[in-house]
């Protein structure tokens, strides 16, 4: 078998132990006497050790087996964790962040060995007596939900007389002949996997004589959930125990050497005198004696039963597998609108069961788009978890104190603009970790505590999703942009007298305009919040921000639930049809044209105290006005955030389920008031108005 097959399940895996271990060392920073985050972080060293070693990334294996050695001796209370001890673990995880890196592009890990970090790893373990590091290696400890009685495994065989004549082979041989059987937890979906990865790490430092099942049952899944090998190796028992236990999602390995005098086998038969075998907790257990014809030992009928296993409810899918079915079920709503244009003809009127059959796909269709969108749908926590370490490690390097607080992790968006909103929101925050917030002096003048709060809140509002990212800082000083504007030739003073905070602050969303003074690694390279706004806009969302100079800052991300199908108004607008979200539409108004309004030579509409600006569509989009000024207009109000527009257009056609197609490099798309576009019911393309860029 090719450990290749597991590489993903291995990257997966991997990546999830790292975030556990940053997780665990955050909290471990704070509550250094803490034993339960100090046994997890112990227990997932230890996982990544073993998934590494099986998989034979040799380097990431000795790092990790490094970490999991300090990790012992702060559980046996020989080494105090302290801000070093920290600092290094941070670092640990950078170095496996970056094996992993490797691995994702090449399948290998590289050449890095990270000879320093390791040398700071036994530097610690130096400063234990030569007593405790020596034992450390040794000890093996139980679970700590394993009782002295489910402790008593017995070796299960299943022998042929193949099977028996390669033992017997081996046993002439003169060779050391050990028994191993190994338990899987009963929730592992890929127990296969685990069993090859067990032999691989056993095959390391012995030689397996005989599987129990074969082999091929065992790469078939035909076991319940425990297997047995008989081996011989001139290696410690320990050490080859030690390694089929650290394969992750083994519960249990138990293991005990058959003596010469203890066995004999004769004409295909084994009688096993009492085998001593040495449980997880390292302390000695008898198995009874195990009798065997050609055909099977059976295990004993004592060996204990454990609880109903509570079933594993996720599966991980491919992403591209995802896709696949968002196309396909696309392409199924286009086929129901045609259906339903159809139907609207005078033929499909008549036919009332047709209707009926029509009005069931309409159901059946919106339901399996909504079943698979929930798929698609994924807590943006995956991207968020590491925020609390970044702030960390800025805290440090800026010399601030800050914290970070966030709310609405659990908020789940589509997988693919989950995948891409990290950077954007990376940024936001060293933004305010590096320009927001104050020193501990200046806060202090102010009246503020001298710890700066950083808060990243996400929440639904519609068909849309707000994250939002806010600090207690300086705020944005709008004189020195003002400044910096003229300075750099996009206003003249006379035009900056006249601009608005907003049109102050959108400067800073200008490539390259960067207010840092000096360069440094976290900003002031000029590229930052310009990356923000075009990486959120390219996913159909649009960023805002709000500033009080001296009290602090927020910067608002809103971004559509989803980038595939959506709900839409469809209108026309001269013999053209387009398509508006609805999750962007307030109201639809008729408006008498006597009512239309002037602001500053800007056409507006006083609706419900409100002042409301208007954008002629038919300008914009380039399409000749009707031969005559209608007495009154129909105009879609939409909004974003709490600000309103009104869109005049011809005619309405109604609301539409419409799958959203992009356009790619057909067109010059620089204006950005398009979208993308969808296919009609009747064959015609229909362009979607994107609503934030036209606002």
């Amino acid at each position: 078998m090719d450990v290749s097959q597991y590489l993903e399940i291995f990257i997966d895996e991997t990546s999830e132990h790292i975030q556990n271990l940053s997780d665990n060392i955050m909290i471990l920073e704070n509550e250094p006497d803490n034993k339960d985050t100090i046994n997890e972080i112990f227990r997932t060293a230890h996982s990544l050790k073993g998934m590494a070693g099986t998989m034979g990334f040799k380097r990431m294996q000795h790092l990790t087996h490094d970490m999991e050695n300090v990790f012992q001796e702060v559980r046996n209370d020989a080494i105090k964790v302290d801000s070093d001890m920290i600092d290094l673990l941070f670092q640990c995880l950078d170095a496996i962040e970056g094996y992993l890196a490797i691995i994702k592009e090449t399948s290998d890990e590289g050449t890095n060995d990270n000879e320093a970090i390791i040398q700071k790893l036994n530097a610690f373990l130096n400063s234990v007596s030569d007593e405790a590091d020596s034992s450390a290696d040794v000890k093996t400890d139980a679970p700590a939900d394993t009782d002295a009685s489910s402790q008593e495994k017995y070796l299960s065989l299943d022998l042929d007389e193949s099977d028996i004549k390669k033992l017997k082979t081996a046993a002439d041989g003169g060779q050391k002949l050990y028994g191993m059987t190994v338990y899987v937890q009963k929730d592992c979906l890929l127990k296969a996997a685990r069993a090859f990865l067990v032999f691989k790490a056993v095959e390391e430092y012995a030689q397996i004589v005989v599987y129990s099942p074969s082999s091929q049952d065992i790469e078939d899944e035909k076991f319940d959930f425990d297997f047995s090998i008989f081996f011989t190796t001139d290696n410690d028992l320990d050490t080859v125990v030690k390694a089929a236990k650290g394969v992750s999602e083994i519960e249990n390995v138990v293991a005990g050497e058959v003596a010469p005098e203890d066995y004999q086998i004769e004409d295909a038969v084994i009688e096993t005198a009492e085998i001593s075998v040495k449980s997880s907790s390292n302390e000695k257990k008898t198995a009874p004696a195990v009798s065997s014809n050609t055909n099977s030992a059976q295990s004993p009928a004592t060996k204990k039963q454990s609880g109903k296993p509570v079933s594993n409810r996720t599966v991980r899918v491919d992403i591209e597998k995802l896709d696949a079915l968002m196309n396909q079920v696309s392409e199924l709503i286009i086929a129901k609108n045609s259906l339903v244009s159809l139907s609207s003809s005078e033929a499909g009127i008549q036919n009332q069961s047709y209707q009926e059959q029509i009005e069931y796909l309409e159901r059946i269709t919106t339901s399996l788009h909504e079943s698979v969108m929930k798929v698609r749908m994924v807590p943006i926590e995956s991207v968020v978890n590491k925020f609390p370490r970044m702030i960390r490690d800025l805290s440090r390097n800026l010399g601030k104190k800050m914290e970070l607080y966030m709310s609405g992790e659990e908020t789940e968006l589509d997988r693919t603009v989950v995948d891409q909103i990290g950077d954007p929101l990376q940024h936001l925050l060293r933004n305010s970790a590096d320009h927001g917030l104050e020193s501990a002096e200046i806060r202090k003048e102010r009246g503020k505590p001298e710890t700066g709060t950083i808060n990243l809140k996400a929440f639904q509002e519609g068909n849309n999703v707000i994250i939002e990212v806010s600090d207690d800082g300086n705020g944005i000083d709008t004189e020195a942009v003002k400044s910096k504007a003229i300075e750099r030739g996009i206003v003249t003073p006379e035009q900056a007298e006249n601009l608005s905070q907003k049109e102050i602050i959108d400067f800073l969303f200008m490539p390259s305009f960067s207010m840092a003074k000096e360069i440094t690694d976290i900003s002031g390279r000029g590229v930052g919040l310009d990356v923000v706004k075009s990486n959120i806009e390219a996913l159909g969302g649009d960023v805002e921000v709000k500033s009080k100079f001296g009290e602090g800052s927020v910067f608002t991300v809103r971004l559509p639930l989803t980038l595939a199908i959506i709900q839409a108004l469809m209108v026309e607008i001269g013999d053209e049809k387009y398509a508006i979200s609805l999750g962007s539409i307030s109201n639809i108004e008729d408006i008498p044209v006597s009512d239309i309004k002037y602001v500053e030579a800007k056409e507006v509409i006083h609706l419900r105290g409100a002042v409301i600006p208007i954008i002629r569509m038919n300008q914009i989009l380039d399409i000749a006005p009707p031969a005559e000024e209608p007495e009154s207009l129909t105009v879609v109000i939409v909004a974003k955030g709490d600000k309103q527009v009104g869109l005049v257009v011809d005619d309405l056609m109604g609301q539409q389920e419409i799958v959203i197609k992009s356009l790619g490099k057909f067109i010059d798309n620089s204006s950005k008031v398009i979208s993308g576009a969808t296919i009609l019911g009747d064959g015609e393309v229909a362009l979607i108005l994107d609503v934030n860029t036209l606002m």
